[in-house]
């Protein structure tokens, strides 16, 4: 059975009120410590253009890419439910999004995430068996100032209704991206589906974060939301300075380092 099926069966069983864990993964090695860590799931999320590629928007990922870096999380992590992002262009309509939804599948993942309400898409996906994740609030794809969304009644009211009819429509989750904690609070009850937070407050089903972020790998600012649990850049840093001298000053490799 799918993963992300099992994990719903499991969860319906167990009627758990304790929020999902997703964070982002890319390779294989990454994948495979956030199993370790009991994370819920793992989302290969388009910002692979930003932390991975170093491009400064996620619109130049292909499906190929999606399709690459999917393969390594699954490698990595082959007991957890994987999510992949549907890139930019990727479905613009329902043939297309169906075409590009079955690759990410074969690559290994168990559901896919589309940003945007476009319940043709969303119900093609599902009614070929593809489980759908739908992303509300800021949508980094299209979006043109990276801003808190839904502050104003009429685009609050339009996103508890998209996330109305993305449920209707089949998708089994929703990612809240950069609301208002009492919006997200809001959409959370309208609909009977986990609603996933990046930005959105502790109200809803659970949260995500990009894990380089988190992590403390990415260099300059960083979004209000994110919580730094590491700073690993640093570490990473010194390890390859300290490595730089040993190997400059002849001291490495030593006799414990060398075949003999």
């Amino acid at each position: 059975m799918n993963r992300i099926l099992q994990w719903q069966e499991k969860h319906k069983v167990t009627e758990s009120k304790t929020p999902i864990v997703m964070i982002t993964a890319y390779d294989a090695t990454f994948a495979s410590i956030c199993q370790e860590a009991k994370a819920d799931w793992i989302l290969v999320g388009d910002t692979l253009g930003m932390v991975v590629q170093g491009k400064n928007e996620t619109k130049g990922v292909t499906v190929e890419h999606m399709a690459y870096h999917t393969a390594m999380v699954r490698r990595g992590a082959p007991d957890m439910p994987v999510v992949a992002d549907m890139p930019y262009g990727s479905f613009s309509n329902a043939a297309l999004a169906l075409e590009n939804g079955k690759r990410l599948m074969d690559a290994g993942g168990d559901a896919v995430k589309f940003e945007g309400a476009d319940t043709v898409v969303c119900e093609a996906l599902s009614s070929a068996g593809i489980p759908v994740m739908g992303h509300l609030g800021l949508l980094p794809q299209t979006a043109e100032n990276f801003r808190v969304q839904g502050k104003d009644a009429e685009s609050a009211a339009v996103m508890i209704e998209d996330a109305k009819r993305l449920e209707e429509h089949g998708a089994f989750s929703i990612v809240l991206e950069c609301i208002p904690e009492s919006l997200a609070e809001r959409i959370s009850a309208a609909v009977s589906i986990p609603t996933i937070g990046i930005g959105a407050g502790a109200r809803c089903g659970g949260q995500v974060l990009v894990i380089n972020d988190m992590l403390g790998l990415t260099s300059g600012h960083l979004a209000k939301f994110v919580k730094t649990y590491a700073d690993l850049r640093t570490t990473i840093r010194s390890a390859v300075s300290s490595y730089g001298e040993d190997v400059r000053s002849g001291s490495f490799p030593d006799a414990a380092h060398t075949y003999h």
